[in-house]
Protein backbone atom coordinates (compact mmCIF):
# COMPACT_ATOMS: atom_id res chain seq x y z
CA UNK A 1 0.00 0.00 0.00
CA UNK A 2 2.84 2.40 0.85
CA UNK A 3 4.43 1.73 -2.53
CA UNK A 4 1.19 2.62 -4.33
CA UNK A 5 0.77 5.84 -2.31
CA UNK A 6 4.35 6.82 -3.11
CA UNK A 7 3.70 6.32 -6.80
CA UNK A 8 0.57 8.43 -6.65
CA UNK A 9 2.40 11.17 -4.75
CA UNK A 10 5.28 11.19 -7.23
CA UNK A 11 2.86 11.43 -10.16
CA UNK A 12 1.03 14.29 -8.49
CA UNK A 13 4.23 16.21 -7.72
CA UNK A 14 5.47 15.69 -11.26
CA UNK A 15 2.19 16.97 -12.63
CA UNK A 16 2.34 20.08 -10.44
CA UNK A 17 5.90 20.76 -11.58
CA UNK A 18 4.95 20.51 -15.23
CA UNK A 19 1.82 22.62 -14.68
CA UNK A 20 3.88 25.51 -13.34
CA UNK A 21 5.95 25.83 -16.49
CA UNK A 22 3.49 27.64 -18.74
CA UNK A 23 0.35 29.80 -18.63
CA UNK A 24 -1.83 30.47 -21.64
CA UNK A 25 -2.92 33.98 -22.50
CA UNK A 26 -1.37 37.38 -21.88
CA UNK A 27 -0.78 38.63 -18.35
CA UNK A 28 -3.11 41.40 -17.26
CA UNK A 29 -1.98 44.99 -17.75
CA UNK A 30 -4.06 47.62 -15.97
CA UNK A 31 -5.83 50.13 -18.27
CA UNK A 32 -4.11 53.45 -18.75
CA UNK A 33 -4.90 55.92 -15.98
CA UNK A 34 -5.71 59.62 -16.41
CA UNK A 35 -2.97 62.22 -16.16
CA UNK A 36 -2.22 64.20 -13.02
CA UNK A 37 -3.56 67.58 -14.16
CA UNK A 38 -5.74 69.39 -11.60
CA UNK A 39 -9.49 69.59 -11.88
CA UNK A 40 -10.70 72.61 -13.81
CA UNK A 41 -12.90 73.97 -11.00
CA UNK A 42 -10.67 72.93 -8.11
CA UNK A 43 -9.80 75.56 -5.53
CA UNK A 44 -6.29 76.94 -5.80
CA UNK A 45 -3.67 75.35 -3.61
CA UNK A 46 -5.48 72.01 -3.35
CA UNK A 47 -3.77 68.92 -1.99
CA UNK A 48 -2.58 66.11 -4.24
CA UNK A 49 -4.93 63.51 -2.76
CA UNK A 50 -8.36 63.82 -1.19
CA UNK A 51 -8.43 62.11 2.18
CA UNK A 52 -11.86 61.77 3.77
CA UNK A 53 -12.62 59.60 6.80
CA UNK A 54 -14.26 56.27 6.14
CA UNK A 55 -17.45 57.68 7.66
CA UNK A 56 -17.20 60.68 5.36
CA UNK A 57 -20.51 62.22 6.44
CA UNK A 58 -18.99 62.97 9.86
CA UNK A 59 -17.29 66.05 8.32
CA UNK A 60 -20.69 67.82 8.60
CA UNK A 61 -20.61 67.46 12.39
CA UNK A 62 -24.31 66.53 12.61
CA UNK A 63 -25.15 63.77 15.11
CA UNK A 64 -28.58 63.16 13.61
CA UNK A 65 -27.04 62.59 10.17
CA UNK A 66 -24.46 60.23 11.70
CA UNK A 67 -27.21 58.18 13.30
CA UNK A 68 -29.24 57.97 10.09
CA UNK A 69 -26.20 56.90 8.06
CA UNK A 70 -25.38 54.08 10.46
CA UNK A 71 -28.96 52.80 10.38
CA UNK A 72 -29.06 52.93 6.59
CA UNK A 73 -25.82 50.99 6.11
CA UNK A 74 -27.04 48.35 8.54
CA UNK A 75 -30.71 47.96 7.56
CA UNK A 76 -31.03 49.00 3.90
CA UNK A 77 -32.14 46.00 1.76
CA UNK A 78 -30.03 47.12 -1.19
CA UNK A 79 -26.84 46.97 0.87
CA UNK A 80 -27.83 43.57 2.24
CA UNK A 81 -28.44 42.25 -1.29
CA UNK A 82 -25.05 43.57 -2.45
CA UNK A 83 -23.38 41.81 0.49
CA UNK A 84 -25.00 38.54 -0.55
CA UNK A 85 -23.76 39.00 -4.12
CA UNK A 86 -20.26 39.35 -2.71
CA UNK A 87 -20.66 36.11 -0.75
CA UNK A 88 -21.83 34.38 -3.92
CA UNK A 89 -18.77 35.59 -5.83
CA UNK A 90 -16.44 34.46 -3.05
CA UNK A 91 -18.09 31.04 -2.97
CA UNK A 92 -17.73 30.80 -6.75
CA UNK A 93 -14.05 31.63 -6.39
CA UNK A 94 -13.65 28.81 -3.88
CA UNK A 95 -15.35 26.36 -6.24
CA UNK A 96 -13.10 27.34 -9.15
CA UNK A 97 -9.97 27.33 -7.01
CA UNK A 98 -10.77 23.76 -5.93
CA UNK A 99 -10.11 22.64 -9.52
CA UNK A 100 -6.41 23.31 -8.99
CA UNK A 101 -6.04 20.43 -6.54
CA UNK A 102 -6.70 16.68 -6.76
CA UNK A 103 -10.07 15.19 -5.90
CA UNK A 104 -9.89 12.39 -3.33
CA UNK A 105 -12.93 10.31 -2.40
CA UNK A 106 -13.54 7.22 -0.31
CA UNK A 107 -16.34 4.71 -0.32
CA UNK A 108 -17.56 1.45 1.15
CA UNK A 109 -20.06 -1.09 -0.16
CA UNK A 110 -21.74 -4.30 0.95
CA UNK A 111 -23.82 -6.59 -1.30
CA UNK A 112 -25.45 -10.03 -1.25
CA UNK A 113 -26.22 -11.77 -4.55
CA UNK A 114 -27.37 -15.10 -6.00
CA UNK A 115 -27.30 -16.11 -9.66
CA UNK A 116 -29.90 -18.27 -11.37
CA UNK A 117 -29.29 -22.04 -11.52
CA UNK A 118 -31.04 -22.23 -14.88
CA UNK A 119 -28.76 -20.05 -16.97
CA UNK A 120 -26.32 -21.49 -19.48
CA UNK A 121 -23.42 -20.60 -17.24
CA UNK A 122 -25.00 -22.31 -14.25
CA UNK A 123 -25.82 -25.44 -16.28
CA UNK A 124 -22.22 -25.59 -17.45
CA UNK A 125 -21.20 -25.60 -13.80
CA UNK A 126 -23.48 -28.56 -13.03
CA UNK A 127 -26.69 -26.61 -12.44
CA UNK A 128 -25.40 -24.75 -9.43
CA UNK A 129 -26.15 -21.15 -8.62
CA UNK A 130 -23.57 -18.76 -7.30
CA UNK A 131 -24.37 -16.86 -4.14
CA UNK A 132 -22.45 -14.91 -1.52
CA UNK A 133 -21.53 -11.61 0.00
CA UNK A 134 -19.24 -8.89 -1.35
CA UNK A 135 -17.61 -6.24 0.86
CA UNK A 136 -15.33 -3.46 -0.35
CA UNK A 137 -13.68 -0.26 0.79
CA UNK A 138 -11.72 1.95 -1.56
CA UNK A 139 -10.29 5.40 -2.19
CA UNK A 140 -9.99 7.10 -5.57
CA UNK A 141 -7.98 10.07 -6.75
CA UNK A 142 -8.54 12.27 -9.79
CA UNK A 143 -6.37 15.17 -10.85
CA UNK A 144 -6.15 17.30 -13.99
CA UNK A 145 -2.61 18.46 -14.65
CA UNK A 146 -2.85 22.15 -15.49
CA UNK A 147 -0.10 21.96 -18.14
CA UNK A 148 -0.91 25.26 -19.84
CA UNK A 149 -2.41 27.25 -16.97
CA UNK A 150 -6.02 27.13 -18.19
CA UNK A 151 -7.33 26.48 -14.67
CA UNK A 152 -5.07 29.19 -13.27
CA UNK A 153 -6.67 31.65 -15.68
CA UNK A 154 -10.12 30.55 -14.55
CA UNK A 155 -9.08 31.12 -10.93
CA UNK A 156 -7.73 34.55 -11.86
CA UNK A 157 -11.02 35.42 -13.55
CA UNK A 158 -13.06 34.26 -10.54
CA UNK A 159 -10.81 36.22 -8.18
CA UNK A 160 -11.29 39.36 -10.27
CA UNK A 161 -15.05 38.81 -10.30
CA UNK A 162 -15.02 38.53 -6.50
CA UNK A 163 -13.12 41.81 -6.32
CA UNK A 164 -15.68 43.39 -8.68
CA UNK A 165 -18.49 42.14 -6.42
CA UNK A 166 -16.75 43.69 -3.41
CA UNK A 167 -16.41 46.99 -5.27
CA UNK A 168 -20.09 46.77 -6.23
CA UNK A 169 -21.06 46.34 -2.57
CA UNK A 170 -18.91 49.33 -1.61
CA UNK A 171 -20.40 51.33 -4.47
CA UNK A 172 -23.91 50.56 -3.28
CA UNK A 173 -22.96 51.67 0.24
CA UNK A 174 -21.39 54.86 -1.10
CA UNK A 175 -24.44 55.72 -3.19
CA UNK A 176 -26.75 54.99 -0.26
CA UNK A 177 -24.78 57.16 2.17
CA UNK A 178 -24.83 60.01 -0.37
CA UNK A 179 -28.59 59.65 -0.89
CA UNK A 180 -29.19 59.72 2.87
CA UNK A 181 -27.07 62.86 3.25
CA UNK A 182 -28.73 64.59 0.30
CA UNK A 183 -32.22 63.77 1.53
CA UNK A 184 -31.33 64.89 5.05
CA UNK A 185 -30.03 68.28 3.95
CA UNK A 186 -32.97 68.80 1.62
CA UNK A 187 -35.24 68.11 4.56
CA UNK A 188 -33.33 70.51 6.81
CA UNK A 189 -33.46 73.13 4.04
CA UNK A 190 -37.25 72.83 4.04
CA UNK A 191 -37.19 73.21 7.84
CA UNK A 192 -35.38 76.51 7.31
CA UNK A 193 -38.01 77.59 4.76
CA UNK A 194 -40.77 76.63 7.18
CA UNK A 195 -39.18 78.83 9.84
CA UNK A 196 -39.11 81.74 7.39
CA UNK A 197 -42.72 81.15 6.33
CA UNK A 198 -43.82 80.89 9.98
CA UNK A 199 -42.25 84.28 10.60
CA UNK A 200 -43.77 85.70 7.42
CA UNK A 201 -47.20 84.37 8.37
CA UNK A 202 -46.98 86.09 11.76
CA UNK A 203 -45.93 89.32 10.06
CA UNK A 204 -48.83 89.06 7.58
CA UNK A 205 -51.31 88.61 10.43
CA UNK A 206 -49.95 91.68 12.18
CA UNK A 207 -50.21 93.63 8.94
CA UNK A 208 -53.78 92.44 8.45
CA UNK A 209 -54.67 93.62 11.96
CA UNK A 210 -53.02 96.97 11.27
CA UNK A 211 -54.97 97.46 8.05
CA UNK A 212 -58.23 96.52 9.78
CA UNK A 213 -57.52 99.07 12.52
CA UNK A 214 -56.79 101.79 9.96
CA UNK A 215 -59.95 100.85 8.04
CA UNK A 216 -62.06 101.10 11.18
CA UNK A 217 -60.51 104.52 11.80
CA UNK A 218 -61.37 105.60 8.27
CA UNK A 219 -57.75 105.93 7.22
CA UNK A 220 -57.79 103.35 4.42
CA UNK A 221 -60.15 101.49 2.11
CA UNK A 222 -61.47 97.94 1.75
CA UNK A 223 -59.02 97.21 -1.09
CA UNK A 224 -56.11 97.33 1.37
CA UNK A 225 -57.95 94.86 3.61
CA UNK A 226 -58.33 92.45 0.67
CA UNK A 227 -54.65 92.81 -0.20
CA UNK A 228 -53.60 92.06 3.38
CA UNK A 229 -55.83 88.97 3.45
CA UNK A 230 -54.37 87.74 0.14
CA UNK A 231 -50.80 88.05 1.42
CA UNK A 232 -51.65 86.26 4.66
CA UNK A 233 -53.43 83.44 2.82
CA UNK A 234 -50.58 83.08 0.30
CA UNK A 235 -48.04 82.76 3.11
CA UNK A 236 -50.21 80.11 4.78
CA UNK A 237 -50.60 78.18 1.50
CA UNK A 238 -46.84 78.27 0.89
CA UNK A 239 -46.26 76.92 4.37
CA UNK A 240 -48.56 73.95 3.73
CA UNK A 241 -46.81 73.25 0.42
CA UNK A 242 -43.39 73.18 2.08
CA UNK A 243 -44.74 70.84 4.76
CA UNK A 244 -46.03 68.57 1.98
CA UNK A 245 -42.60 68.47 0.38
CA UNK A 246 -41.01 67.74 3.73
CA UNK A 247 -43.34 64.79 4.33
CA UNK A 248 -42.34 63.29 0.98
CA UNK A 249 -38.66 63.64 1.82
CA UNK A 250 -39.16 62.07 5.22
CA UNK A 251 -40.92 59.10 3.62
CA UNK A 252 -38.01 58.67 1.22
CA UNK A 253 -35.49 58.93 4.05
CA UNK A 254 -37.34 56.23 6.00
CA UNK A 255 -37.15 53.92 2.99
CA UNK A 256 -33.41 54.54 2.64
CA UNK A 257 -32.72 53.55 6.23
CA UNK A 258 -34.86 50.43 5.93
CA UNK A 259 -37.86 51.38 8.03
CA UNK A 260 -41.56 52.01 7.39
CA UNK A 261 -42.45 55.41 5.84
CA UNK A 262 -45.20 55.61 8.48
CA UNK A 263 -42.53 56.07 11.14
CA UNK A 264 -41.91 59.65 12.26
CA UNK A 265 -38.15 60.05 11.86
CA UNK A 266 -37.34 63.70 12.37
CA UNK A 267 -39.28 66.48 14.00
CA UNK A 268 -39.02 69.93 12.48
CA UNK A 269 -35.74 71.62 13.38
CA UNK A 270 -36.14 73.58 16.59
CA UNK A 271 -32.98 75.62 15.90
CA UNK A 272 -34.86 78.22 13.93
CA UNK A 273 -34.04 76.40 10.68
CA UNK A 274 -30.42 77.53 10.68
CA UNK A 275 -28.26 75.57 8.24
CA UNK A 276 -24.55 74.98 8.96
CA UNK A 277 -21.90 76.18 6.54
CA UNK A 278 -20.70 73.43 4.19
CA UNK A 279 -17.35 71.83 5.12
CA UNK A 280 -14.40 72.19 2.78
CA UNK A 281 -13.51 68.96 0.93
CA UNK A 282 -10.18 68.82 -0.95
CA UNK A 283 -10.63 67.40 -4.44
CA UNK A 284 -7.09 66.05 -4.92
CA UNK A 285 -5.84 65.12 -8.39
CA UNK A 286 -7.80 63.32 -11.12
CA UNK A 287 -5.43 60.36 -10.94
CA UNK A 288 -6.51 59.72 -7.33
CA UNK A 289 -10.02 58.78 -8.48
CA UNK A 290 -8.84 55.31 -9.46
CA UNK A 291 -7.88 54.53 -5.89
CA UNK A 292 -10.97 56.05 -4.23
CA UNK A 293 -13.95 55.23 -6.44
CA UNK A 294 -15.26 51.68 -6.05
CA UNK A 295 -16.96 51.72 -9.44
CA UNK A 296 -13.61 52.33 -11.16
CA UNK A 297 -11.90 49.59 -9.16
CA UNK A 298 -14.78 47.31 -10.08
CA UNK A 299 -14.45 48.12 -13.78
CA UNK A 300 -10.69 47.40 -13.66
CA UNK A 301 -11.49 44.06 -12.03
CA UNK A 302 -13.99 43.34 -14.82
CA UNK A 303 -11.27 44.02 -17.42
CA UNK A 304 -8.92 41.70 -15.53
CA UNK A 305 -11.54 38.94 -15.41
CA UNK A 306 -12.21 39.29 -19.15
CA UNK A 307 -8.48 39.11 -19.89
CA UNK A 308 -8.17 35.89 -17.86
CA UNK A 309 -11.15 34.42 -19.70
CA UNK A 310 -9.31 35.01 -22.98
CA UNK A 311 -6.42 32.94 -21.62
CA UNK A 312 -8.80 30.17 -20.53
CA UNK A 313 -10.35 30.14 -24.01
CA UNK A 314 -6.89 29.81 -25.56
CA UNK A 315 -6.21 26.85 -23.26
CA UNK A 316 -8.98 24.90 -25.00
CA UNK A 317 -6.69 24.57 -28.07
CA UNK A 318 -4.07 22.66 -26.07
CA UNK A 319 -4.14 19.05 -24.84
CA UNK A 320 -5.33 18.22 -21.33
CA UNK A 321 -3.94 15.47 -19.11
CA UNK A 322 -6.10 13.69 -16.54
CA UNK A 323 -4.67 11.34 -13.89
CA UNK A 324 -6.89 8.85 -12.02
CA UNK A 325 -6.07 6.12 -9.52
CA UNK A 326 -7.87 3.80 -7.13
CA UNK A 327 -6.85 1.76 -4.11
CA UNK A 328 -8.91 -0.43 -1.79
CA UNK A 329 -9.90 -3.86 -0.48
CA UNK A 330 -12.60 -6.30 -1.56
CA UNK A 331 -13.57 -9.62 0.04
CA UNK A 332 -16.41 -12.09 0.40
CA UNK A 333 -16.33 -11.82 4.18
CA UNK A 334 -15.74 -8.92 6.50
CA UNK A 335 -13.08 -10.75 8.52
CA UNK A 336 -10.90 -11.19 5.41
CA UNK A 337 -11.40 -7.62 4.16
CA UNK A 338 -8.16 -6.33 5.70
CA UNK A 339 -6.04 -9.26 4.47
CA UNK A 340 -3.26 -8.59 2.00
CA UNK A 341 -4.88 -10.83 -0.57
CA UNK A 342 -8.01 -8.65 -0.62
CA UNK A 343 -6.01 -5.65 -1.81
CA UNK A 344 -6.81 -4.10 -5.18
CA UNK A 345 -5.56 -0.98 -6.91
CA UNK A 346 -5.19 0.79 -10.20
CA UNK A 347 -2.87 3.62 -11.23
CA UNK A 348 -4.17 5.37 -14.27
CA UNK A 349 -5.21 5.80 -16.84
CA UNK A 350 -3.13 8.89 -17.52
CA UNK A 351 -5.58 10.20 -20.09
CA UNK A 352 -4.41 12.66 -22.73
CA UNK A 353 -7.10 14.59 -24.60
CA UNK A 354 -6.15 16.55 -27.71
CA UNK A 355 -8.73 18.61 -29.62
CA UNK A 356 -8.58 17.89 -33.34
CA UNK A 357 -11.90 18.92 -34.83
CA UNK A 358 -14.71 20.70 -33.01
CA UNK A 359 -16.51 22.47 -35.83
CA UNK A 360 -14.93 25.84 -34.90
CA UNK A 361 -16.36 25.92 -31.37
CA UNK A 362 -13.05 26.72 -29.64
CA UNK A 363 -12.26 29.43 -32.18
CA UNK A 364 -15.70 30.97 -31.69
CA UNK A 365 -15.31 30.88 -27.89
CA UNK A 366 -11.93 32.62 -28.19
CA UNK A 367 -13.40 35.32 -30.44
CA UNK A 368 -16.24 35.76 -27.94
CA UNK A 369 -13.81 36.13 -25.02
CA UNK A 370 -11.72 38.69 -26.89
CA UNK A 371 -14.81 40.72 -27.78
CA UNK A 372 -15.90 40.68 -24.13
CA UNK A 373 -12.46 41.90 -23.09
CA UNK A 374 -12.63 44.81 -25.54
CA UNK A 375 -16.14 45.60 -24.28
CA UNK A 376 -14.94 45.62 -20.65
CA UNK A 377 -12.05 47.89 -21.61
CA UNK A 378 -14.36 50.32 -23.41
CA UNK A 379 -16.78 50.29 -20.47
CA UNK A 380 -13.93 51.15 -18.11
CA UNK A 381 -12.89 54.11 -20.26
CA UNK A 382 -16.47 55.33 -20.27
CA UNK A 383 -16.76 55.05 -16.49
CA UNK A 384 -13.47 56.90 -16.08
CA UNK A 385 -14.67 59.81 -18.22
CA UNK A 386 -18.02 59.84 -16.43
CA UNK A 387 -16.23 59.97 -13.06
CA UNK A 388 -14.24 63.00 -14.21
CA UNK A 389 -17.42 64.69 -15.38
CA UNK A 390 -19.17 64.04 -12.07
CA UNK A 391 -16.29 65.62 -10.13
CA UNK A 392 -16.12 68.64 -12.42
CA UNK A 393 -19.91 69.09 -12.25
CA UNK A 394 -19.91 68.93 -8.47
CA UNK A 395 -16.95 71.30 -8.08
CA UNK A 396 -18.49 73.78 -10.53
CA UNK A 397 -21.83 73.59 -8.75
CA UNK A 398 -20.18 74.20 -5.39
CA UNK A 399 -18.19 77.15 -6.73
CA UNK A 400 -21.15 78.85 -8.40
CA UNK A 401 -23.50 78.22 -5.47
CA UNK A 402 -21.03 80.02 -3.22
CA UNK A 403 -20.96 83.04 -5.55
CA UNK A 404 -24.73 82.91 -5.92
CA UNK A 405 -25.13 82.94 -2.14
CA UNK A 406 -22.97 86.06 -1.83
CA UNK A 407 -25.08 87.87 -4.43
CA UNK A 408 -28.32 86.67 -2.86
CA UNK A 409 -27.23 88.01 0.53
CA UNK A 410 -27.12 91.52 -0.92
CA UNK A 411 -30.58 91.07 -2.43
CA UNK A 412 -31.87 89.74 0.91
CA UNK A 413 -30.56 92.72 2.84
CA UNK A 414 -31.93 95.21 0.31
CA UNK A 415 -35.36 93.55 0.27
CA UNK A 416 -35.57 93.58 4.08
CA UNK A 417 -34.72 97.26 4.13
CA UNK A 418 -37.28 98.02 1.41
CA UNK A 419 -40.02 96.32 3.44
CA UNK A 420 -39.21 98.34 6.56
CA UNK A 421 -39.29 101.59 4.57
CA UNK A 422 -42.56 100.70 2.78
CA UNK A 423 -44.28 99.80 6.04
CA UNK A 424 -43.10 102.98 7.75
CA UNK A 425 -44.32 105.10 4.84
CA UNK A 426 -47.70 103.36 4.90
CA UNK A 427 -48.13 103.86 8.62
CA UNK A 428 -47.44 107.57 8.17
CA UNK A 429 -49.92 107.71 5.29
CA UNK A 430 -47.27 108.67 2.74
CA UNK A 431 -47.89 105.67 0.44
CA UNK A 432 -50.60 103.04 -0.12
CA UNK A 433 -50.64 99.44 1.00
CA UNK A 434 -49.67 98.18 -2.47
CA UNK A 435 -46.07 99.26 -1.80
CA UNK A 436 -46.10 97.23 1.43
CA UNK A 437 -47.37 94.06 -0.28
CA UNK A 438 -44.78 94.35 -3.04
CA UNK A 439 -41.99 94.80 -0.48
CA UNK A 440 -43.31 91.86 1.57
CA UNK A 441 -43.27 89.56 -1.45
CA UNK A 442 -39.78 90.63 -2.45
CA UNK A 443 -38.40 90.18 1.08
CA UNK A 444 -40.00 86.74 1.51
CA UNK A 445 -38.78 85.59 -1.89
CA UNK A 446 -35.26 86.81 -1.11
CA UNK A 447 -35.22 85.06 2.27
CA UNK A 448 -36.45 81.77 0.80
CA UNK A 449 -33.99 81.97 -2.09
CA UNK A 450 -31.11 82.54 0.35
CA UNK A 451 -32.05 79.45 2.38
CA UNK A 452 -32.47 77.36 -0.76
CA UNK A 453 -28.99 78.36 -1.91
CA UNK A 454 -27.55 77.40 1.47
CA UNK A 455 -29.19 73.98 1.18
CA UNK A 456 -27.91 73.62 -2.39
CA UNK A 457 -24.37 74.34 -1.20
CA UNK A 458 -24.68 71.47 1.30
CA UNK A 459 -26.04 69.21 -1.44
CA UNK A 460 -23.18 70.20 -3.73
CA UNK A 461 -20.70 69.30 -0.97
CA UNK A 462 -22.29 65.86 -0.70
CA UNK A 463 -22.02 65.51 -4.48
CA UNK A 464 -18.30 66.38 -4.35
CA UNK A 465 -17.68 63.78 -1.66
CA UNK A 466 -19.55 61.11 -3.59
CA UNK A 467 -17.86 61.93 -6.90
CA UNK A 468 -14.44 61.64 -5.24
CA UNK A 469 -15.29 58.23 -3.79
CA UNK A 470 -15.90 59.65 -0.30
CA UNK A 471 -14.23 57.60 2.40
CA UNK A 472 -13.96 54.35 0.46
CA UNK A 473 -10.48 52.84 0.50
CA UNK A 474 -9.11 50.14 -1.76
CA UNK A 475 -7.88 46.98 -0.07
CA UNK A 476 -4.17 47.19 0.74
CA UNK A 477 -3.27 44.05 -1.22
CA UNK A 478 -5.14 45.25 -4.30
CA UNK A 479 -3.62 48.74 -4.10
CA UNK A 480 -0.10 47.34 -3.99
CA UNK A 481 -0.55 45.00 -6.93
CA UNK A 482 -3.78 45.68 -8.86
CA UNK A 483 -2.71 43.54 -11.80
CA UNK A 484 -2.43 40.29 -9.87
Amino acid sequence: MLTILKRISLATVAGLAVAGCATVGANFVAPQNIDGAAFRHQAKGGVADARLPQQWWSVFGDETLNRLEQRALHDNPGVQAAAQRLLQAQAQLGAVRAQQGPTLSAGAAAANSRTSADTSLALALGGHSISGNDYSVDASLSYELDLWGRIRRLVEAADAQALAAEADRDGVSLLLSAQVAQTYWQLRGLDAEMAILDGALGSRRESEELVNARFNAGLTNELDIARARVERANAEADLHDVKRQRNLLEHGLATLIGTSPSTLLLAADSNGGKLPPPPAIPAGLPASLLAHRPDLIGSVAAVRAANAQVGAAEGAFYPSLQLTSNFGYASESLRDLAQNGARQFSLGPLALSLPIFDGGRNRANLALSKARYEEALANHKGKLLNALREVEDALSDLEQRHLQGQAQLQAQQAAARAYLVARARYERGVSNYLDVTDAQRSSLAADRAAVQIEAQRLLATVAVARALGAGWQQRAADAQNPAQ
